[in-house]
């Protein structure tokens, strides 16, 4: 892993309106990037929805939230929508900034996979902090008390 700060590599993934977004469209923005094995899973949805209850504050801090899996637009947007997330779900079915995140790896048992991972991208498009091993359940508060001290 890289020693923070460094340049967060950009991408550049298709989201549910059709467009592809880019790390550099959020340029002068704190950025919350996180990575995420499977839509509507236990885990995954956790995290998702701890999110989605800080994404006000987020939102008042300047920053975006980002979320990234492998699942295809239609997976995205049934998880978006049962959910009530607030927030952009590109897909990267390549694995393309999974692995350019190091957010690919072995899992339990030996498998191989998207690890959850958050990273918090400055308005410089710096990596400050990265989260190796999210727990899923109290994420965005963390997520909300590190931009407070990043901020300060």
């Amino acid at each position: 892993m890289n020693q923070t700060p460094y340049a967060a590599p950009d991408f550049s993934l298709l989201g549910l309106d059709g467009q592809h977004h880019s790390l550099t469209d959020f340029k002068g923005k704190w950025v919350i990037l996180y990575f995420y094995p499977a839509d509507d899973t236990p885990g995954c949805t956790a995290e998702a929805c701890s999110l989605r209850d800080s994404r006000d504050t987020l939102a008042e801090m300047g920053a975006e939230i980002i979320g990234i899996s492998r699942d295809d637009p239609n997976s995205h947007e049934k998880f978006k929508a049962k959910y009530s997330l607030n927030f952009l779900l590109l897909t990267d079915p390549e694995a393309i900034a999974i692995n350019e995140y190091g957010a690919w790896g072995k899992k339990m048992f030996g498998r191989e996979g998207i690890l959850r991972k958050t990273f918090i991208i400055n308005p410089a498009g710096e990596v400050v902090k990265v989260y190796g091993r999210v727990t899923p359940i109290g994420h965005g508060e963390q997520v909300v008390a590190e931009l407070k001290t990043l901020q300060a």
